[in-house]
């Protein structure tokens, strides 16, 4: 069996019999066809059901930031039953540097086999993934970029919220609403989705977060208390109790054995605290669970990704 003989080749997603791609939604309908469909994706592995996770050197038009972006869809988009189908789009995020790749691209991790066999399943929805470079360099020292637009530093809020879902957009069929659109990540990851679903409502329903950080501590944010306060998950949660709405729902797993102590208390105190209106949360805490991607994956088929798939459309005509 030789794996990577297609590394590297180009792929096109979405096109059953070279057809699938050319179907005509109907006005009213929930999905939405690719918008501009040029991105030119390499073939990085190919899995054992024959899908592939390709990649893509994304220049953010709004971020002004340029990195890579790794995508998979699961073997339901290219089925022929699917072509008129728009399907829900999980942005993962990695934890560390997040630079130059991000871990979740890999398949010794299992994600997207996971999410195939829980689809299978009836536990989840089936996901297209978007898995974004996180920061823009190496985290040396301890310096990283929280996901946010920090003042005079690449605007990686931007990028995750904006470029990495126009992306998506303009290459596959994708879901209109917000119905369509979540994250997960873990640790900085973690902290990144759950604070771009609680920031913007209006675009994102859910997120799964993995031994996240609950406030942000990136030491950029030295001299600019104002805009660190409008990306702190906590503040933000306040506010969307406080407006009503709209509802999001978070799932948050926590090992019971992370290394940092606080992880697990600061995740159980944001839970009794903001859990509350709009702001649906489920926790689960991991027996023996350590700060590390290869707990957080097969503990999501355990309740976190039931959780949102259930407040989740997709696939839609």
């Amino acid at each position: 069996m030789p794996p990577f003989t297609d590394k590297g080749k180009a792929v096109s997603f979405g096109k059953p019999g070279g057809k699938g791609g050319d179907a005509k939604p109907a006005a009213n309908s929930k999905m939405t066809m690719p918008t501009n469909p040029t991105a030119e994706f390499k073939n990085s592995m190919t899995l054992p059901d024959g899908t592939h996770v390709a990649v893509t050197t994304l220049d953010g038009k709004k971020s002004g930031f340029k990195g890579k972006v790794w995508v998979w869809a699961p073997k339901e988009y290219d089925d022929p039953k699917f072509a008129k189908s728009g399907f829900p789009v999980m942005i993962a995020l990695p934890g560390g540097a997040g630079y130059p790749s991000n871990y979740w691209m890999g398949t010794d991790l299992g994600l997207q086999t996971s999410i195939s066999k829980w689809y299978a399943e009836g536990k989840s929805k089936p996901f297209i993934l978007a898995m974004p470079v996180l920061n823009p360099g190496p985290d040396d020292k301890g310096v990283y970029w929280d996901g946010s637009d920090i003042p005079g530093q690449p605007k990686m809020g931007t990028w995750l919220t904006e470029d990495v879902p126009d992306l998506m957009r303009e290459n596959f069929r994708t879901i209109k609403s917000r119905d369509g659109w979540a994250f997960m990540g873990s640790s900085t990851g973690g902290f990144a989705g759950l604070k771009a679903v609680l920031k913007h409502p209006d675009k994102f329903k859910a997120v799964i977060a993995s031994g996240p950080d609950i406030v942000p501590d990136s030491s950029l944010w030295k001299g600019h208390d104002k805009e660190k306060a409008e990306n702190n998950p906590e503040l933000l949660a306040k506010q969307l109790i406080d407006k009503k709405g709209p509802e999001v729902y978070l799932a948050f797993q926590v090992g019971d054995n992370e290394n940092n102590k606080k992880t697990l208390p600061d995740v159980q105190k944001f839970v009794a605290t903001y859990g509350k209106g709009p702001v649906h949360t489920s926790l689960r805490v991991i027996p023996g669970g350590q700060h590390n991607a290869k707990t957080y994956v097969p503990n999501m088929g355990e309740g976190p990704i039931q959780f949102i798939s259930k407040v989740m459309e997709g696939p839609v005509e």
